[in-house]
């Protein structure tokens, strides 16, 4: 079973319904069994990065996720929590990449939103993706780059695009909106 992490964050049935697409089943939850037991954990979010980590110490998933052993993937706002801290509410999040989150320099529009390509990809996610691929973002916050950073992408500054670390994988833009290459990206986790 594909487990989808239920908390306070939107976007969750949209993930799910990429998932379904693509011919995987999934289940939202927020039970810390259900997540300890699955085959993969999808961590989605849009949201706000204090709110989201409030309901995840509430609820004790602060101390279940970076404790999974399977493939995990984050996507934007869980990206963002499964860094060190970020500056928006002065959060501290789950620390299981070595990364603080930073807003972007107010010089240009934000948030970033949009199609954008990569400056570099590596790592299982992108097989069969090349770095002048697009995929769709929406954040105004932003990972910065770090040895756990698997492929980057610039919008005022170079950000981190994605980052693995162990079992942990994490995109800042949304496979699930990003069509067909967003579907090789979900189907290349699904497959790990």
């Amino acid at each position: 079973m594909i487990a989808i992490v239920k908390y306070n964050a939107g976007n969750i049935r949209s993930v799910q319904n990429a998932v379904s697409r693509l011919g995987f089943e999934s289940r939202i939850t927020d039970d810390p069994a259900e997540l300890m037991s699955a085959e993969k954990v999808i961590f989605p979010g849009v949201g706000e990065a204090g709110s989201a980590m409030a309901y995840l110490r509430k609820s004790g998933l602060d101390r279940i996720i970076p404790e999974i052993k399977v493939p995990v993937l984050g996507i934007c706002l869980g990206l963002q929590l499964l860094c060190r801290h970020s500056e928006e509410s002065d959060t501290e999040c789950l620390g299981v990449f070595d990364a603080d989150v930073k807003l972007f320099p107010p010089v240009d529009k934000i948030p970033h939103m949009g199609w954008n390509d990569f400056i570099t990809v590596k790592g299982k996610l992108f097989k069969n993706v090349s770095k002048d691929d697009n995929v769709y973002y929406v954040h105004s916050y932003y990972a910065e780059i770090s040895s756990q950073t698997t492929a980057t992408c610039e919008y005022i500054v170079p950000f981190s695009a994605a980052m693995n670390r162990n079992n942990f994988h994490a995109t800042q833009f949304h496979p699930e909106k990003s069509a067909l290459v967003g579907e090789t990206i979900l189907r290349n986790f699904l497959q790990l």
